[in-house]
C-alpha cells in the first residue's frame, strides 16, 4: 500500500512528513506555530465534534494521548502535560476537525498556569490563518516540521 502524501485536517492539507504517528483511526502530527511546544492527535475520519466520533474513535484518540503524553512528557524533561481540546466554534475550535492538544508542561513555564489557554485560542486562529496559504509559508517550513516528526517516530508508542 502506497504511503499517503497528504492527511486531511477538516478543509486543509497535513505533509505526510510532519505526521509522526498513524494508525488505521488516527493520526498525530507537529505544530506549524509553535510558540509552545505541543503536538495535535485527530481522527482521520473529519468529525467536527466530539459528540460525533464513534466509540472506537473516542476510545483511540485517548489511548493515542494517554501514550504520546507520557514520551513527550520524559522526552522534552517535562513535568506534566494539558491536554486541550476545543469543541466547536464558540470554544476556540477554528479548524473544524476534532483535536486534541497536547503540551508538555514545565514549572514556570507561564507566570499563570491558565494563561496558557489563551495562547491556545490564539494559536488555533494563526494555524487555521496559516493554513489557507500557500504551502511556501513563514511559518515552519516541512522540512524543520520533518525533522520534529522524524524524533518523535523514534520513541512514539
Amino acid at each position: 500500500m502506497m504511503a499517503v502524501e497528504y492527511y486531511d485536517f477538516g478543509p486543509h492539507k497535513i505533509h505526510h512528513s510532519t505526521v509522526f504517528y498513524t494508525n488505521n483511526l488516527s493520526f498525530a502530527f507537529v505544530n506549524l506555530r509553535p510558540a509552545y511546544l505541543h503536538v495535535l492527535i485527530c481522527p482521520k475520519r473529519e468529525v467536527k465534534r466530539v459528540a460525533d466520533l464513534t466509540d472506537d474513535e473516542t476510545t483511540d484518540l485517548w489511548l493515542i494521548a494517554k501514550k504520546l503524553g507520557r514520551q513527550l512528557e520524559t522526552y522534552h524533561k517535562a513535568s506534566s502535560l494539558t491536554f486541550c481540546i476545543q469543541d466547536g466554534p464558540q470554544a476556540g475550535q477554528s479548524v473544524p476537525h476534532v483535536h486534541i492538544h497536547i503540551l508538555p508542561r514545565k514549572s514556570d513555564d507561564y507566570e499563570n498556569n491558565d494563561d496558557i489557554y489563551d495562547d491556545i485560542n490564539e494559536k488555533e486562529k494563526e494555524l487555521n490563518r496559516a493554513l489557507q496559504v500557500d504551502i511556501e509559508r513563514k511559518d515552519r517550513s516541512i522540512e524543520e516540521m520533518a525533522i520534529e516528526a522524524d524524533e518523535y517516530k523514534k520513541f512514539v508508542i
